[in-house]
């Protein structure tokens, strides 16, 4: 070999894993072990081999482990989930899936009670302490807000305005959380109400918070009631619903809604549809849900409902959840002899990845309230 020559030496496995992640962590401006806040930091280098192993289930697992830190975790999510995925060229065993399907969902035929077992029943006290003051576990309306117990009680009007509410009525509220909507309309609107759940502790304390007042909550699968009303609202249940269920809980809603009624759907929107959810999230945060796009929301209406309205402020989300991180972060050490420090890295990673999807539009909020027959005259949208 002449002294002119040269020989290239292979990277090594690892060399080449991280090679990956520069260039495609480069399309969002994020550095690894860069100086901005939204720089990534690597504590250990197993981080690049699981995550390409196992994808974003990867990348949250290796988050709970400490292998990787961002200083605002927030803004590395809007940096990371910015980046137009098809503009990426590796060889195909290369081929990073980490962003790819980030918020969609794997949905198989929905267990009514696993959500409430596995999330809503971890315990009270973690939502007392991250919530607003009413327990309102839905994205804040925060057009004149300037706080979270402002903006709570905003969309709880919003809502009560859009289906437009009269004394004497009697609404459903499926999903109904710990009681705050219900709550919040009895006394202000002069209704009752009948709210269902599948999380035995949201049922045992909403009760108790609606003591007094003509609100109903029943430990209860939507599919199983039988009343008729003159609205039907549901905030935030949706996503847990499944493609499979959109048409039946369409048709329930439709059984039990009167002639004159309005059905208010409150729910976070995809921009097309799926089936599936990103295994993280499955195994750890909502196991069997999966966020609705409008094609799916609209062939499981059709000939049930006439859409009157369709509010999207999805950017209010990015706040309502960067409040809640606030909160959870103040009542940690109140929280952390009862879940735990892993605990703690995996519920900060699952609202700060949630404020950064939506502050980046990934992910929409949206309001829709159908009538089942149509409003003569038309339908004046609230806002």
């Amino acid at each position: 070999m002449s002294d002119t020559e040269t020989t290239t030496v292979p990277k090594t496995a690892d060399a080449a894993r991280r090679s990956i992640f520069e260039d495609v962590l480069a399309m969002g401006d994020i550095q690894i072990n860069g100086s901005r806040p939204w720089d990534i930091q690597i504590h250990d280098e197993r981080f690049y081999k699981h995550v390409l192993a196992e994808d974003a289930l990867g990348l949250g697992e290796s988050y709970m482990e400490g292998w990787w830190e961002a200083e605002e975790l927030d803004a590395f999510f809007f940096h990371l989930l910015g980046i137009d995925l098809r503009k990426v060229r590796v060889s195909r065993k290369q081929k990073w899936t980490l962003l790819k399907d980030r918020f969609l969902n794997r949905q198989n035929t929905a267990r009514a009670f696993l959500i409430g077992e596995h999330h809503y029943d971890r315990g009270n006290d973690l939502f007392r302490v991250m919530l607003d003051r009413r327990l309102t576990y839905t994205c804040g309306y925060w057009k004149d807000a300037t706080s979270l117990d402002e903006a709570q009680e905003a969309k709880l009007d919003l809502v009560c305005r859009k289906i437009g509410l009269q004394p004497g009525q009697k609404v459903l509220d499926i999903g109904c959380g710990w009681g705050s909507f219900m709550k919040y309309a009895a006394e202000n609107y002069g209704v009752s109400a009948v709210g269902v759940t599948v999380s035995e502790e949201q049922a045992a304390l909403g009760r108790e918070l609606c003591k007094g007042l003509p609100v109903e909550i029943r430990l209860q699968d939507y599919r199983d009631v039988t009343d008729q009303f003159n609205h039907v609202v549901s905030l935030g249940m949706f996503e847990h619903v499944g493609p499979k269920n959109y048409r039946t809980f369409f048709e329930k809603v439709d059984q039990c809604l009167k002639e004159d009624g309005v059905l208010l759907l409150h729910t976070i929107g995809n921009r097309f549809s799926v089936r599936s959810t990103d295994p993280f999230t499955e195994k750890y945060i909502f196991p069997n849900s999966v966020i609705p796009s409008i094609r799916q929301i609209g062939d499981a209406t059709e000939h049930l409902f006439v859409m009157e309205d369709w509010h999207n402020f999805g950017q209010d989300y990015d706040p309502t959840l960067m409040a809640w991180n606030e909160n959870f972060e103040a009542g940690w050490e109140e929280l952390r002899p009862h879940y735990g420090d892993t605990f703690y890295r995996m519920w900060r990673y699952f609202l700060l990845s949630g404020a950064g999807s939506f502050r980046v539009r990934k992910m929409q909020l949206w309001q829709i309230v159908f009538s089942k027959s149509s409003i003569i005259g038309g339908y004046t949208p609230v806002r």
